[in-house]
Order: structure tokens, then sequence, then C-alpha cells
């Protein structure tokens, strides 16, 4: 289930993506228009722009935009820079992976099934971006 600060997340370059051409977004249209709490949401744009999703610039006419296209922002890189893991378990997950503790990973029914699940899921959130969700 995507948390709370993942949907912000994506709502917020939903956003921004709509006003790509408007020039420097203010945080605060953005919490107003999609309702998302503004501090919530400074600390979320922030983390965005340390991935490299967003860039802002200072003063008047100031605001944040997106650096790169919204035809190129996958929502699985947007869950996992936010968020983490896309994997249901740690032993299972690309980026993240943790072996389960007592678990034998070869003769785990659980860990196979979740193996699908985690590319069923990918296959979408990989080849999905921000562009898909606003049209």
């Amino acid at each position: 289930m995507l948390n709370k600060k993942t949907q912000y997340a994506i709502k917020a370059l939903m956003y921004l993506a709509e006003h790509k051409d408007d020039g420097p977004v203010l945080i605060a249209d953005i919490a107003k228009k999609k309702k998302i709490p503004l501090k919530f949401l400074e600390n979320i744009l922030l983390e965005l722009r340390k991935a490299g999703i967003l860039e802002s610039k200072k003063g008047k006419g100031g605001g944040y935009f997106l650096k790169i296209p919204p035809s190129k922002i996958a929502l699985a890189d947007i869950i996992r820079k936010v968020d983490g893991p896309i994997a249901m378990l740690p032993c299972v997950s690309l980026y993240f992976y943790e072996r389960c503790k007592n678990c034998d990973e070869k003769n785990c029914g659980l860990h196979d099934i979740m193996i699908l699940v985690r590319d069923a899921n990918l296959k979408i959130l990989e080849s999905k971006t921000v562009a898909d969700l606003i049209k």
C-alpha cells in the first residue's frame, strides 16, 4: 500500500507536470490545490529535489519545477526515492535486499510467490510515468 507521503509526492509531481510551462510553482499553491499539509509537502519536495527530480528557484518568481520531463519520471522511481522498497518482503527486493530472519529462501514458497508479485508490480510501475497520470 502506498503511504501518504508517496501519494502526496505523486500528486505534487502531477501538479508540477500540469503546470510545467508556467515556470516555477510556489509550494503554497501546490499544497492548497492538492490539499497537502504545507510542512509535509516542503519535506517531500526537498527530498525530490535531492533525488534529482525537481529543481527550485529562490526569490521573486521562485518555486519548484520539474528538472526532467514528466515522461521520464517512472512511478517506480518516485516510490523508491520517497518510500523505499516496492517489494512486499525484504528478501525479494531488487534495491533494498535483506535476508529474512529464520528463512531458507531456496525452500520458501512465500519468497517464490512474492518474486512474481514484485515482477508484476514492477512491469507496470517502471513503464508508467508522471506523464501517463495527467493524460
